[in-house]
C-alpha cells in the first residue's frame, strides 16, 4: 500500500476513489468495469489481483435487500397498483447495480491487495 499503510480504512479510501491502492494514484479501471493490465502510475501488474464474482454477488445482494425492502413497506402502506412498480422499482435496480458494481468491485482490489504480502 502506498507509504506502506495496509490498513483496511486506507483500503476502502482508495477503493472509493478507483484507484490502485499500492501506489495510490494510477487508475484501476480502463472500462466500466474493465481492470487495467498494468497501473499506469507504478506498472504494477493489476490482473492478478482479480476479484471474480465477489462484487457482483455483494451489490445483488444488497440492492435486492434494499428494493424488497422498500417495496414491501411501499405495498403495505400505500397498496398502488401495478404500474408504480415497473416505474420506480425498475429504473432504481438499475441505478443501483451500475453504481455500486464499480466502488464495489474497486473496494475488494483494494483488500485483496491489503492481504498480499508480495505486494507490501
Amino acid at each position: 500500500m502506498k507509504n506502506g499503510d495496509t490498513s483496511l480504512v486506507s483500503s476502502l479510501k482508495y477503493g472509493l476513489i478507483l484507484r490502485w491502492p499500492y501506489c495510490g494514484a494510477g487508475k484501476l479501471f480502463t472500462g466500466f468495469i474493465k481492470v487495467a493490465e498494468r497501473c499506469s502510475h507504478c506498472g504494477q501488474e493489476l490482473k492478478a489481483q482479480d476479484t471474480g464474482g465477489g462484487p457482483a454477488i455483494f451489490v445483488g445482494l444488497m440492492v435486492g435487500a434494499l428494493v424488497v425492502a422498500a417495496a414491501l413497506i411501499v405495498e403495505v402502506s400505500y397498496q398502488p397498483p401495478f404500474w408504480p412498480y415497473v416505474l420506480l422499482w425498475i429504473p432504481m435496480i438499475l441505478v443501483l447495480s451500475l453504481g455500486l458494481l464499480r466502488p464495489l468491485k474497486a473496494v475488494f482490489y483494494a483488500v485483496n491487495c491489503e492481504r498480499r504480502p508480495d505486494f507490501q
